[in-house]
């Protein structure tokens, strides 16, 4: 599976972005997927998966309410929904895919994208 994360960009305080995964194959549909960031130097954390079917949904504590991930099975597609964002959400973000287990651990996952770069300004 291959993954192509974009979408991010600069923002202010408390507005909005939308990232995107487009993924590659039919294989796509039967993976976990989640979303991670990195900060200049931080570890890379969980920030949101979907199962492979869209019925579950997983976030941090520290996104809960404000992020929202979704997917379309029929065109590949994974989103990232951020709303009042954060300086502290200012990351590198990206999107993997993960053929189950634990979905809020990186080392769970098999496949990454490039990664989008999300700035918050405050």
């Amino acid at each position: 599976v291959q993954l192509q994360a974009s979408g991010g960009g600069l923002v202010q305080a408390g507005g909005s972005l939308r990232l995107s995964c487009a993924a590659s194959g039919r294989a796509f549909t039967t993976y976990d997927m989640g979303w991670f960031r990195q900060a200049p130097g931080k570890e890379r954390e969980f920030v949101a998966a979907i199962s492979w079917n869209g019925g579950t949904s997983y976030y941090p504590d520290s996104v809960q309410g404000r992020f929202f991930i979704s997917r379309n099975n029929t065109n590949y597609m994974v989103y990232l929904q951020m709303n009042s964002l954060k300086p502290e959400d200012t990351a590198v973000y990206y999107c993997a895919a993960s053929r189950g287990g634990l979905v809020r651990s990186v080392s769970n996952y098999d496949y990454w994208g490039q990664g989008t770069l999300v700035t918050v300004s405050s």
